[in-house]
């Protein structure tokens, strides 16, 4: 995070918002399984197997880890092929996969949107990307509050050059951008998801502008 310039990182918070928007509303519409946060998944996944769950119920958290995950390898597939700009191809792509989550939705195909929600989410990962590693991942916080916490106590501790700041505010966007989500949810359904189109179209347009100078 550090290692990215200022408008960078609010690019990265803005996207941590809307993978908190996009998350809560798939936990909403698939009763507690998330579209962004794997950890969570496979935990429930976990559980489901060994409760006495139905069989199908505890596949379906396995079955949205195996689908970010291949959004994630097409994330990837667009960055390799993409050479001039492929942060917005990238972000490009999830556009197009939430407008097909909210024409689904709208065609009352509500699973197969949640489909495409998860790809999109995989592949946002593949948006910050140094040294062939992700250099910011936008839809997990774990490893963020983790840094957040380690630069925090060094600075209490006296120590120098230990900025916390951008990660508390990442996690902040993650945050606000689930509430958002889950308020919108609760009046507007899944259509809120529209919402997020918005905002990944205005985010593409930031990143075509910008990459046109300097990389992600």
């Amino acid at each position: 995070m550090l290692a990215h310039n200022s408008l960078s990182q609010k690019l990265a918070i803005s996207l941590a918002l809307l993978a908190g928007f996009i998350d809560a509303l798939g936990y909403l519409s698939l009763g507690g399984v998330f579209v962004s946060f794997m950890s969570g998944n496979s935990t429930r996944f976990a559980v489901g197997i060994s409760d006495g769950s139905a069989l199908g119920v505890a596949l379906i958290p396995l079955g949205i880890i195996a689908l970010f995950v291949i959004g994630v390898m097409i994330g990837r597939a667009i960055r390799h092929f993409s050479t001039k700009k492929p942060s917005t191809s990238i972000l490009a792509f999830m556009s197009l996969m939430l407008m097909g989550a909210g024409f689904l939705h709208g065609g009352n195909a509500t699973t197969y949107s949640v489909i495409l929600m998860a790809m999109a989410m995989g592949a946002a990962n593949n948006i910050f990307f140094r040294g062939g590693e992700v250099s910011v991942g936008v839809t997990y916080m774990t490893g963020t509050l983790v840094k957040f916490g380690q630069r925090l106590a060094g600075r209490l501790l006296g120590e120098k050059d230990h900025n916390w700041l951008p990660y508390l505010l990442l996690w902040i966007g993650l945050i606000t951008g689930a509430i958002l989500g889950a308020t919108g949810y609760l009046f507007y359904g899944l259509h809120i998801v529209w919402a997020g189109v918005a905002l990944c179209l205005l985010l593409t347009f930031i990143s075509f502008r910008y990459e046109e100078a300097a990389p992600l």
